[in-house]
């Protein structure tokens, strides 16, 4: 069997597109799944997207196998393949996403030691400038045409849905509205410009409209979510210029984004204008495409750790369990590492805790649980490893661990970013802080609960503050659906004897839950645990938890959106019909009716 650079080239080119083609059919099917309101085909589609990329690599790396003899590596005909493909790429409109695609093909077929930039792309050859000028994904709006109300009633128009606006004049006067009061112009220049993407961005119940504003060199965001009132309407929920609330809406603690990308880097150069904050890795991360945001992010860790000199360190907060977790100060994210041995009262394998953690990427994380990195064979250089955290490393994790000359490969690791944990940001607040946090606290646990996600450890060290100050859960050994949960009152004592018993006088099974018990074992602080009593005392009540499976049992989930309540647009009651949605309501707060809309699929 002969093997023919070109041949191979080709072969793991058309694996790539066979991918994308995928990528793109399910991406683009949100469309319809929107405007159907079919929200349980929008999780499982979700949910499905995240293992496509896997299942094509080993596609390819199957077919080069079968039809090229590559038993052992021949360093010169790689050379030449990757020089083929390069070619390729020339005129090709996702060569970034087809020079990741190559090196997975080429890191499954051969030993990491042969991981070079003669072999696969550790630099990328893709000028990035040239090919969003090339393409253009977006449309353009102006002032000048027929004023704001008009250029954002052409807006709205040049999304053909299927289903009409409720009021498209209502919506367009009141984003006028808004985008005056928000910005404090009693009139727009006239040579403002809308620019929005050609595709809506859809997650969850909601479309989103991604734009910008641009004023000679100012950039403004503009952002305009979509909402299907399940009646055979649509409506304008709001509009987003400020950039806390666009952090938001794209935050790493949500689920991707469904959306029609033919030229994804002209997509995330549109979002680079409006979040300049934002890095590649973060913005490939938000419209789905976690591969390519691993291969950016890798790339972004090798260059900072050439442009600083701090050491890896033990992160702050109490050590885990189940994880042992190190930190670069310098650079903004924590690397974890399953332990290879485990107390007794953490009943998880090594297995067990994988699944959980992609349990989670393939679910609504609704801004509540944080997003990771999964990598193998990640090598740091030993230099830069404290030796405190070294001789941890060895003592925790000595079987994940390999030694290659001046560097430390892991095996398997998360990344994920790094935030306050919750008990450190308590010790440390005042009055106010801690009565805000706790709400917010109290607040995540509901909206979790909204979608059917109980997180098993309730400890505040297994959740973070992040720089919006708000809530997010990061430790997943324990989490667990709601609905497997069984949450049990506890039966009053048989006599006084049972208080000084060290054991229970009632039975527990595994999945049994006892609500009351919360407060004793979050805190210690009797003062944290007044508050906590006193603003979320529900969460305390077997009863309260119940209802909220019996709501997931009815198919109803709650409706979380990434923005605050007080920024919607206030609308008409709507008159709800049997077998219709409940109304839209305040989902950040979730109280007895739990905040939410009833599934079509019920």
């Amino acid at each position: 069997m002969q093997t023919h650079p070109q041949q191979i080239a080709q072969s793991i080119l058309t694996g790539f597109e066979r991918h994308f083609s995928f990528f793109q059919e399910i991406s683009s099917a949100a469309r319809q799944r929107f405007e159907n309101a079919d929200w349980e085909a929008v999780r499982k589609a979700s949910a499905k997207r995240i293992s496509f990329y896997d299942l094509r690599v080993q596609e390819a790396v199957r077919k080069v196998r079968s039809s090229f003899d590559i038993a052992a590596l021949d360093e010169g005909l790689w050379q030449e393949v990757k020089q083929i493909y390069s070619g390729m790429l020339k005129t090709h409109s996702r060569p970034e996403l087809a020079e990741t695609f190559y090196n997975s093909v080429f890191c499954r077929l051969f030993d990491r030691s042969y991981y070079d930039n003669d072999k696969i792309f550790i630099e990328s050859q893709v000028e990035r400038d040239k090919l969003s000028e090339r393409y253009r994904v977006y449309m353009s709006f102006h002032l000048a045409d027929g004023g704001l109300s008009g250029a954002i009633w052409d807006i709205l128009s040049a999304f053909y849905f299927s289903l009409p606006y409720e009021d498209i004049k209502r919506d367009s006067e009141r984003v006028a509205e808004s985008l005056l009061a928000q910005t404090g112009f009693e009139r727009l220049p006239a040579e403002l410009r809308f620019d929005v993407l050609e595709s809506p961005f859809y997650r969850n119940k909601a479309a989103y409209l991604i734009g910008r504003m641009v004023d000679g060199e100012k950039v403004r965001p503009f952002i305009l979510p979509l909402i299907n009132n399940e009646q055979g309407g649509l409506y304008v929920d709001t509009l987003l210029i400020r950039g806390r609330h666009v952090e938001a809406v794209f935050s790493f603690a949500r689920a991707y984004f469904m959306a029609k990308t033919p030229v994804p880097t002209a997509t995330v150069a549109f979002l680079q204008s409006i979040m300049p904050y934002k890095t590649l890795a973060e913005l490939y991360m938000s419209i789905g495409l976690h591969k390519q945001a691993k291969n950016e992010f890798y790339r972004d860790l090798l260059n900072h750790l050439d442009e600083s000199d701090d050491r890896f360190v033990t992160a702050p907060g109490t050590p885990g369990l189940v994880m042992q977790v190190f930190t670069l100060p310098s650079f903004p994210y924590v690397f974890k590492v399953i332990r290879d041995r485990f107390p007794p009262q953490k009943e998880v394998t090594r297995k067990l805790v994988k699944a959980r953690y992609l349990q989670v990427k393939k679910h609504d994380r609704i801004g509540r649980m944080s997003d990771t990195l999964e990598f193998a064979d990640v090598a740091l250089p030993i230099d830069r490893l404290d030796p405190s955290l070294l001789e941890d490393l060895q003592a925790t994790i000595a079987s994940q661990l390999e030694y290659d000359g001046d560097r430390l490969v892991i095996r398997h690791l998360y990344i994920e970013r790094r935030m306050t944990p919750l008990n450190l940001y308590l010790r440390g607040a005042n009055e106010s802080q801690a009565r805000e946090i706790l709400d917010d606290w109290g607040l995540a646990l509901k909206q979790l609960m909204g979608v059917n996600i109980f997180p098993g450890d309730l400890l505040f060290k297994n959740f973070g503050v992040n720089c919006q100050h708000k809530v997010v859960f990061y430790d997943y050994d324990e989490i667990c659906y709601l609905s497997e949960c069984n949450f049990r009152k506890i039966p009053p004592p048989r006599s006084s004897l049972d208080l000084y018993r060290d054991e229970p006088w009632y039975s527990v099974d595994p999945n049994d839950i006892f609500p009351e018990e919360f407060i004793t074992f979050v805190t210690t602080d009797p003062r944290i645990r007044g508050i906590l009593t006193e603003i979320h005392p529900e969460l305390f009540d077997y009863a309260y938890w119940r209802i909220a499976q019996e709501h997931l049992a009815a198919g109803i989930q709650a409706d979380v959106f990434p923005y605050p309540q007080s920024l919607r647009f206030k609308r008409p009651e709507q008159v709800i019909l049997p077998g219709s949605v409940v109304g839209q309501v305040d989902a950040e707060r979730l109280p007895d009716s739990m905040g939410v809309s009833r599934s079509c699929a019920t």
